[in-house]
């Protein structure tokens, strides 16, 4: 099974993005837009485990706690790796320390069970579009710029999910399998 876990995100921030990419997606039809409904902001990309080991994950992922739910906001855009050779383009997704905590604290409950740490920095966004081709991204940029207020919404995480993804002709689909709830005390 291919697992991943990650937080939710609030209804009305994904109707916010969706009319927005409903406003950009004929300007960039080349882009290989996601599915607006299966946005999630991952905290750690598991990869392939075997059916029998969907337990000791759970059990791995139950003993996470923090002592605060986490605020978060969603604005802006941004381009994975960059501007100029844009791979993704990417919502931003902004909280304060908290954030990148529990992402560290999974990636500490997971290793002993054999699933390796992420090399590379942890960098919430929420992936909006992939690009084969730079074809059509200087008309994108110009819509973004276009477009004006690009804040989104807000949410505060409590809890996370561990997601099994098939992938599909028409793209991943997603199965919430298990909820954690993190936050102990009052929001930060």
């Amino acid at each position: 099974m291919r697992l991943f876990v990650a937080l939710d995100i609030p209804e009305k921030v994904r109707n916010s993005l969706a009319e927005i990419v409903t406003q950009l997606r004929p300007v960039c039809p080349n882009a290989r837009w996601a599915r607006v409904e299966g946005l999630h902001v991952t905290l750690k990309f598991i990869g392939e485990a075997p059916l029998e080991k969907i337990e000791v994950i759970k059990t791995a992922l139950s003993s996470i706690s923090t002592r605060a739910s986490i605020p978060i906001d969603f604005r802006g855009f941004g381009f994975f790796p960059n501007e100029q050779r844009p791979r993704v383009l990417w919502a931003g997704v902004e909280a304060g320390p908290e954030l990148r905590e529990l992402a560290l604290a999974i990636e500490t409950a997971l290793e002993p069970i054999g699933i390796p740490r992420e090399t590379r920095p942890f960098a919430p966004h929420l992936t909006l579009a992939r690009f084969g081709s730079s074809r059509g991204v200087d008309a994108l940029h110009a819509a973004i710029h276009r477009a004006g207020s690009l804040d989104f919404g807000r949410t505060t995480a409590k809890e996370f999910h561990l997601y099994q993804s098939v992938l599909k002709r028409g793209g991943a689909e997603y199965t919430q399998l298990a909820t954690f709830s993190f936050a102990e005390g009052r929001p930060a």
